[in-house]
């Protein structure tokens, strides 16, 4: 069961996060975190989000508004 996204939700996610994108599954590679990282440039210019990598159709995704981002459900933490 995949878990509805939020921004508390972007807050606890880390890198290796599994995720569906757009029905696919994919994984979280970064995590822009406009606390841990004001100055970081993604921050600067989106005010933070998640990027996440599906191989099969879209390759890399930067998704900054993932509140209202409805194709993207998180489903698991990595293994620590």
């Amino acid at each position: 069961m995949a878990l509805e996204c939020s921004n508390s939700t972007i807050k606890r996610s880390e890198k290796g996060t599994h995720v569906l994108l757009h029905g696919e599954p994919g994984v979280i590679e970064l995590v822009a975190d406009p606390d841990d990282n004001p100055g970081d440039w993604y921050v600067k210019e989106h005010g933070g989000g998640v990027t996440s990598l599906e191989p099969k159709v879209f390759g890399r995704l930067f998704v900054s508004d993932t509140a209202n981002y409805e194709d993207l459900d998180f489903v698991s933490r990595s293994e620590a």
